[in-house]
């Protein structure tokens, strides 16, 4: 009996593992060792791995293959097409460069080429960056979720209301939302009342949609009728049946990712006026919105009309600097005519996880400024002792780090806002929350001229 168990021992049940092992192996699939067994990324969907003895059998049941089988057939879905391109000369260049890629590129440069690198991000934030405003706009059209008041049960976290009120009041403030349509709402006008008077905006997409809360405040406190909710994941607890509570509201959840999504091909959003949103677009998926949206990748010779005719307006809660990848960046020229390379910009991106870093409460305002240990002149060995950069990394202060991130985040942050209104539209980066609510409080907002 016993050689036909699992031989991983138990010890709280004080027995062997009940499962059958993997031949040739004595344990189950649960207790097997990678070291004695070859796994691989399923090839369905990689966040899984398989045995590469039991993959013919896998990828025939393998739980996403129908999802993947039926979004294929899907008019709006068109493999890589917000992207991005690779650099031309690179031909061999990775499609994505790990967090230990970026570390290791940042210990193997010299004390002076980190030096220059740090001097290079300080000149460059203090001329590009030092007029970003703070942001913290709570509209009066949010009152109804700021003071709880809401009909359906619905989670309530204050710090998430926080930041979605003040995504909408940064919209309202530039112009792009209003009011009006909240108390139109409330007196039950008609739908072509309600979108002449909120700009002529009935739809909006979430890029990034999760659960779908900041849309559910839009529907709730603008009166939007019209939802698409862009999410490449399933989620428990999701606003989606509190939306479909909402008399005269269509909702439509679009399970694909951003990066694969043909926004001109979703034919039910044609022909509408729409906000696009997002709330904590985490690293790359930020570049790939921006590029869903206002990006010329379609189909030429369709004969209809490009969705981006349509675009009323963006507001993007930007995340997750750290994942962000030189292929997917929208405006490298930006970068590139600063003296920013590929390589710097690795560097920079691998940066900004040291933004969270410090307390973020009284201690680091979100004006910190860097006091870097690696001087402007280069001569850190006289400072620090220093033999390495791994060494400098180490010694840095905890608040120059913070601020280092900081800085390297507006940098990246900056050039996708200009690529915004180098697309054509009236747009500005602000800091939307205070750091103690999020530190991660950049907000890309626009309005179509």
């Amino acid at each position: 009996m016993g050689e036909k168990r699992c031989q991983y021992w138990l010890p709280k049940k004080n027995r062997l593992c009940s499962n059958a092992p993997l031949h040739p192996s004595l344990f189950c699939g649960n207790h097997t060792t990678r070291s004695h067994v070859k796994w691989i990324p399923c090839p369905i969907d990689p966040s899984h791995q398989v045995l590469e003895e039991n993959m013919d059998g896998h990828v025939k049941k393998c739980p996403m293959l129908k999802q993947t089988q039926a979004l294929s057939l899907e008019p709006y879905y068109q493999k890589g097409i917000n992207s991005g391109t690779h650099d031309s000369a690179l031909v061999d260049e990775p499609d994505v460069t790990s967090s230990e890629m970026k570390r290791n590129l940042v210990y193997a440069l010299t004390l002076h080429q980190f030096s220059s690198l740090l001097s290079k991000i300080r000149a460059i934030h203090t001329s590009s960056c030092k007029d970003m405003a703070f942001s913290y706009k709570v509209p009066e059209a949010c009152d109804v979720w700021m003071k709880r008041q809401i009909d359906r049960k619905l989670p309530y976290q204050e710090k998430h209301v926080l930041q979605q009120a003040s995504i909408l009041g940064n919209l309202e403030d530039l112009g792009v939302l209003s009011y009006s349509a909240q108390a139109l709402a409330k007196q039950k006008c008609s739908d072509s009342l309600l979108d002449s008077n909120n700009n002529g905006i009935s739809a909006v997409v979430e890029f990034g949609a999760g659960r779908g809360y900041l849309t559910q405040i839009l529907a709730d406190c603008y009166g939007i009728t019209k939802v698409f909710l862009v999410e490449r994941k399933s989620y428990k607890l999701k606003a989606d049946r509190s939306l479909r509570q909402i008399q005269d509201l269509t909702l439509e959840r679009l399970r694909i990712d951003i990066e694969d999504l043909n926004l001109n091909a979703v034919q039910s959003l044609r022909g509408i006026p729409y906000l696009a949103v997002g709330k904590h677009l985490c690293g790359p998926a930020t570049d790939l919105t921006l590029r869903c949206c206002l990006g010329e990748n379609y189909d030429q010779n369709s004969g209809t009309e490009h969705i981006r005719q349509n675009l009323k307006g963006i507001a993007v809660a930007t995340c997750c600097h750290h994942l962000c990848q030189w292929k997917h960046y929208t405006n490298r020229s930006y970068l590139m005519k600063l003296g920013i390379t590929k390589d710097d910009f690795h560097a920079i991106t691998w940066f900004t996880s040291w933004a969270v870093d410090a307390d973020h409460g009284s201690t680091l305002s979100d004006d910190g400024f860097l006091q870097s240990p690696a001087p402007p002149d280069g001569n850190v060995e006289s400072l620090l002792g220093a033999e390495c950069v791994e060494d400098i990394v180490r010694n840095m202060k905890p608040l120059d780090r913070a601020a280092l991130g900081f800085m390297c985040k507006d940098i990246i942050d900056m050039g996708r806002m200009l690529w915004v209104k180098e697309c054509g539209l009236e747009s500005k980066l602000v800091k939307y929350v205070p750091s103690d609510i999020s530190p991660e409080n950049r907000l890309i907002v626009a309005k179509a001229e």
